[in-house]
């Protein structure tokens, strides 16, 4: 959180382009735009007023099917409050945004 909000703050400064400042930093520019609306909303920090920290990850190995082809598979985050499963090809737009939520 504290690196969006240092990149954001990149983007403040006079005579800045987004655009420039994003690819600087290796991020999209539209998600730049998202976290600088954030930012100036008050609402890019912590929650509870803890540093944000990073989401455990563990990669498994599927069972081979004998119907599996490379684009097809199964994403699953499992939380607190419930597990999201995505089946099949994952369209990049939508992880991205369903991740993009999970990390508010």
């Amino acid at each position: 959180m504290e690196e969006k909000r240092r990149i954001v703050e990149d983007t403040l400064q006079p005579g800045a382009s987004v655009s420039r400042v994003a690819r600087m930093h290796g991020v999209n520019a539209n998600q730049l735009f998202s976290w600088r609306r954030l930012y100036l909303e008050g609402r890019l920090k912590a929650k509870n007023g803890k540093p944000a920290g990073l989401l455990a990850v563990q990669v498994k190995e599927a069972a081979p099917t004998s119907n599996a082809s490379p684009a097809y598979g199964t994403i699953q985050i499992e939380l607190a409050k419930g597990t999201i499963r995505i089946v099949g090809m994952a369209d990049p737009g939508s992880l991205h945004a369903v991740l993009e939520y999970l990390t508010r």
